[in-house]
């Protein structure tokens, strides 16, 4: 069993959240049991009640994860103000945002901010490259051979620009990606795509056109080839130094986006109550610095992971 000294000192914690006086009782409960080595910690630092009612800020969700073994929960229409907060940085002033965050399963958003705005996406237009060849290969092939899948992660998962525009031509340029984006259910005027890979700046992708495509893959008969081809979080790729020792560790699979003034982050994550979420995260912001960006893009992706249905949502879903 941890002693008392693995914790963070009740001080910090306290000139964390000193604005939510409302939870020291709760943090008091916390640190004054220190969690088995090997007992499954509650998921929950708040009762739904009390987690319905405060909103849980970044310096909140942060003083609590710094207390080992604990997080804390907050409901699904928190996730918007806890995001917003972030995007509201004054060090994000001139940057422009791009996000959707939508359950595979049902209609319900749990967050958007300018989903329709059309942004640079960097590498994320690999994502449409790699769909679109998907599309066509399983068209034309009852099995699909290893080679491909072999470019698929190489595109995919290690970001290779020359491969991916080389997947471009030989599937036949951008006419042909746009022919298969169409029958994935892709409107061909809401994106601009110039190149395989992204380096290109004319490439202009709004998020929601990103959830689009993950959702149709998704459901696509070669779901887990694309699946398998991205990047996870803590594991390989150009996520392998991202996310690790975090919830997410192992459980996102998304494509990075990293040009100067760019970052994108989109594909699935596993939630424990809504299952699999996908998100498209775009930032533009010439002039700001890529680890500043990142990060912030990893705290999105960290607070969806950890939303959760509460009360209200549970009895709004039973009366439907």
């Amino acid at each position: 069993m941890p002693s008392l000294n693995s914790f963070v000192p009740f001080t910090e914690i306290c000139r964390a959240i000193a604005p939510v006086a409302a939870l020291f009782s709760v943090f008091g409960t916390v640190l004054g049991q220190a969690a088995p080595s090997h007992a499954v910690t509650p998921r929950s630092l708040l009762t739904p009640s009390l987690s319905e009612s405060i909103p849980i800020t970044t310096s909140v969700a942060e003083a609590v994860n710094r207390v080992r073994g604990v997080e804390p929960k907050f409901c699904s229409h928190m996730l918007a103000l806890a995001i917003d907060e972030i995007l509201e940085d004054p060090r994000f002033k001139t940057a422009q945002w791009g996000i959707v965050v939508e359950p595979i399963t049902g209609p319900k958003v749990l967050y958007q901010h300018n989903r329709d705005r059309a942004l640079i996406p960097a590498s994320n237009t690999k994502l449409l490259t790699t769909a679109a060849a998907i599309n066509l290969v399983s068209n034309r092939a009852p099995e699909m051979p290893l080679p491909f899948h072999q470019r698929l992660v190489e595109v995919n998962r290690y970001s290779n620009n020359s491969e991916a525009d080389a997947l471009l031509r030989q599937i036949g340029g951008q006419h042909k990606i746009n022919q298969e984006l169409m029958r994935l259910g892709l409107r061909p005027k809401s994106y601009i795509q110039v190149d395989g890979s992204g380096l290109s700046r004319s490439n202009r992708i709004p998020p929601s056109t990103l959830i689009t495509l993950l959702k149709a893959m998704e459901r696509h008969r070669e779901r887990v080839l694309f699946y398998n081809s991205l990047p996870i979080a803590g594991v390989n790729g150009t996520l392998r130094n991202r996310f690790q020792n975090t919830r997410l560790h192992g459980k996102l699979h998304g494509k990075t986006g990293t040009l100067r003034g760019v970052r994108a982050l989109s594909g699935y994550l596993d939630n424990e109550d809504y299952g699999t979420i996908a998100f498209g995260i775009l930032v533009n912001q010439p002039g700001q610095s890529g680890r500043v960006l990142t990060r912030a893009i990893d705290q999105i992706a960290l607070l969806t992971a950890q939303v959760n249905r509460c009360n209200s949502e549970i009895a709004e879903k039973d009366n439907e």
